[in-house]
């Protein structure tokens, strides 16, 4: 006896629903996703003109050096550290912050440095800041 053998059939894997599916991805993510348009702001910063105001007798004054050091009321401190910094402040200050709080940098000094003066007083408690700038004429 003679059998006929049985054909296999190739069995193929349709990819069209795969295509489908990743078309409709695509869709999806291209109308989901927001587009931001990148502004580029210039900032023409004021030049301080005017009468210098009087020196209180008591004031709390932290300079910050070109390098990035920084120094309270006169006296350098050892490190440059939040910690170091807020201890040394609160040390001049005595608890009493009420007092002025002036903060003079370096024109070179980044501006990470003197926002981490502002946020050391402003945890402490501090609330009339100021900063120091020099008259563009080079008056005194």
């Amino acid at each position: 006896m003679h059998f006929k053998r049985q054909t296999k059939n190739q069995e193929d894997i349709n990819l069209t629903p795969l295509i489908d599916v990743v078309f409709l991805l695509l869709i999806f993510f291209m109308v989901s996703t927001t587009f931001t348009k990148e502004t580029h702001l210039k900032v023409d910063l004021p030049e301080a003109e005017g009468q210098q105001a009087a020196q209180p007798a008591e004031k709390i004054e932290v300079l910050i050096t070109a390098d990035g050091g920084y120094a309270v009321n006169g006296e350098s401190l050892v490190n440059s550290q939040m910690k170091t910094l807020m201890a040394a402040i609160e040390m001049k200050g005595q608890g009493n912050t009420d007092l002025p709080f002036i903060i003079t940098a370096d024109a070179n000094v980044p501006y990470e440095k003197v926002v981490q003066v502002m946020d050391a007083a402003g945890r402490l408690g501090y609330a009339k800041l100021s900063m120091t700038t020099k008259n563009p004429a080079g008056e005194q």
